[in-house]
C-alpha cells in the first residue's frame, strides 16, 4: 500500500511514520512518498525518518521492513499510484502564521491560526491551494484517499469535498486527547470508551462517556478534585463545565474565555507563530547538517517537539491561572494513529469508530448536508459514516451556525477573489465585533500576504 504526505517536509511527519512502523500487518504502508516544495526541509525530514527506522530495527527479528521512503517536489509523480494521500501543508509556512496574530492583534482581536481573525487569513491563503490539489488528485489518482490535517481543519476538508466528495476525511487530534483524559480520569480504558462528541473542527464538546453502557461523565462533573486535574478542567474551571454539563475541546477556551485570552496574547514577547518559525528554522539547519552522526537528525528533532509540546497553548494557561502542563498532558494528541486507524479500516475494512471530520449528511438538523462537522463515524471499506447524536443546546447551536457561516463566506470569497466576500467573513465571526474592524483586518492581511492583495 502506497501513501503520499503532502508537506513532507513538515515538523509531525516523523509522528506518521512512527505508526507506520509499528504497523506490522498484512496490506500495512510499504512505500511512503514525501511531497514538499522545500527541499532543505524535505532533506532533513528525510534524514530523520531514516533515523527512526534504524531505532526501529531488530536484528534477526522476522519483523517487515520499515515502509520505504521517497521525497519530490513534484506533484504529480507524488500522486501517481497512491493509495491514500495524507495532506498536511501550510500555505505561507510559519512566517505567514506570525504574520496572522500580529495583525489581529494589533486591532485588539484573536489572531489564533484556526480560531478567529488569524484562522479567517489562514483559510483565505489555503483554501484555493487545497481546492488546486483536490482537482490535481481527481485526475492523477482519482481511486486513492484523501486525509486532511491541513489547518483550518473542517473548512479545508469541506473545500476538497466539492471535488473529491467523500473520499476526503478530515482528522483532528484534540478530540482525541480529550476523550483519552477523560477515559482515564474515570478509570477507563479509551478503547473501551464511546465518546458522545459534537461539532465543529476545534468547536466541539464532549456531552457524555459510556463505559458498559452507563454514560459516567456526569460522575466526573460532580467531582472537582478530579475535574481541575485535567488540563481543559484547569483551562474552564469547574464550575464552568457543570454549568456547561459537558467538558468542551480546548480551543473553546478562545471564545468563553475570549478578553482574556487577547489580553494575554498581546502581553507576550513572542507570539506562538513566532515561537515556532524561530524553533523551527533551528532545527531544520540542525537535523540538515552535512556530516551528523546517525541518531543526530532524530534527537534533535525529539528535544524540539518536547519543547514545543510543554509551550502549547502556554497563554491559555497564563489566562487560566491553570500553571505549566502536567506530563500527562505532554503526551502527543494521536493524530497519527487516527491516521493509521482509519487508513486500516478502509484498507482491510477493520471497521473501526473514530472522531473525524465528514459531511454531516442528516447528522445535524441544523445544518445542511454538505456542512462538514466533526463527531464519531463508522469507519469501513467504504469510508467514514457519521452516528447519530444527539441535536445540540441552544448556546452551541449558535456558536455553530455562526462559525459554519463564516467557513461559507470563506469559501465564497477564495473563489471570487472579492474584497466585499473577505470582509463579509471577517465581520461575521463571533470574535470579531466590528465591521470597521473587519475593513481594517481584510487591509492588514493583504498588506502582510501577497497572495491576498487583490482584496485591498
Amino acid at each position: 500500500m502506497r501513501l503520499t504526505i503532502l508537506g513532507g517536509g513538515g515538523f509531525r511527519v516523523p509522528l506518521v511514520y512512527g505508526a507506520l512502523l509499528g504497523d506490522h500487518a498484512e496490506g500495512r504502508v510499504s512505500h511512503v512518498t514525501l511531497y514538499d516544495e522545500d527541499p532543505a526541509r524535505l532533506a532533513a525530514m528525510t534524514r530523520v525518518l531514516e533515523d527512526l527506522a534504524a531505532a526501529a530495527a531488530v536484528p534477526d527479528a522476522a519483523v517487515p521492513d520499515a515502509p520505504a521512503v521517497t521525497a519530490t517536489r513534484d506533484l504529480d509523480e507524488a500522486l501517481r499510484g497512491a493509495d491514500f494521500v495524507f495532506s498536511a501543508i501550510r500555505v505561507g509556512g510559519l512566517e505567514g502564521r506570525a504574520a496572522d496574530e500580529r495583525v489581529a492583534l494589533a486591532e485588539g482581536v484573536l489572531g489564533q491560526e484556526t480560531v478567529g481573525a488569524g484562522g479567517i487569513a489562514y483559510g483565505l491563503r489555503t483554501v484555493p491551494v487545497a481546492r488546486g490539489i483536490a482537482r490535481r488528485i481527481a485526475r492523477v489518482a482519482p481511486e486513492a484517499w484523501v486525509i486532511n490535517f491541513t489547518n483550518p481543519a473542517g473548512l479545508v476538508t469541506e473545500a476538497m469535498a466539492e471535488e473529491l466528495g467523500d473520499r476526503v476525511i478530515g482528522i483532528c487530534d484534540s478530540p482525541v486527547g480529550l476523550g483519552r483524559r477523560i477515559a482515564r480520569l474515570l478509570g477507563a480504558r479509551p478503547q473501551d470508551a464511546w465518546i458522545d462528541y459534537v461539532g465543529l473542527n476545534h468547536l466541539g464538546w464532549v456531552r457524555g462517556l459510556r463505559i458498559g453502557g452507563r454514560d459516567e461523565l456526569p460522575r466526573l462533573l460532580a467531582d472537582t478534585e478530579a475535574l481541575e486535574s485535567f488540563e481543559e478542567g484547569r483551562l474552564f474551571g469547574a464550575e464552568w463545565l457543570r454549568s456547561l454539563g459537558a467538558i468542551p475541546n480546548e480551543y473553546l477556551h478562545y471564545y468563553y474565555f475570549n478578553r482574556d485570552t487577547v489580553r494575554a496574547y498581546q502581553e507576550v514577547a513572542q507570539t506562538r507563530g513566532a515561537f515556532l518559525r524561530d524553533q523551527q528554522r533551528g532545527f531544520y539547519a540542525e537535523a540538515g547538517r552535512t556530516g551528523l552522526p546517525a541518531g543526530a537528525s532524530l534527537a534533535a528533532w525529539d528535544r524540539t517537539r518536547a519543547e514545543r509540546e510543554a509551550t502549547y497553548m502556554a497563554e491559555n494557561r497564563e489566562a487560566a491561572g491553570a500553571g505549566e502542563r502536567d506530563e500527562s498532558d505532554l503526551e502527543s494528541g494521536g493524530y497519527e494513529k487516527v491516521a493509521l486507524a482509519l487508513m486500516r479500516a478502509i484498507a482491510r475494512d477493520e471497521r473501526a469508530t473514530l472522531i473525524l471530520n465528514v459531511r454531516n449528511g442528516s447528522t445535524l438538523s441544523v445544518l445542511d448536508a454538505e456542512a462538514v462537522i466533526e463527531v464519531p463515524c463508522l469507519v469501513d471499506a467504504n469510508g467514514a459514516h457519521p452516528m447519530g447524536v444527539g441535536q445540540l443546546p441552544l448556546h452551541a447551536v449558535g456558536l455553530v451556525t455562526a462559525v459554519k457561516a463564516v467557513e461559507r463566506e470563506i469559501l465564497a470569497a477564495a473563489a471570487s477573489g472579492a474584497r466585499a466576500d473577505a470582509v463579509k467573513a471577517f465581520a461575521l465571526h463571533p470574535l470579531v465585533d466590528s465591521v470597521a474592524v473587519a475593513r481594517r483586518l481584510v487591509d492588514g492581511y493583504a498588506r502582510a500576504h501577497p497572495g491576498l492583495a487583490h482584496l485591498r
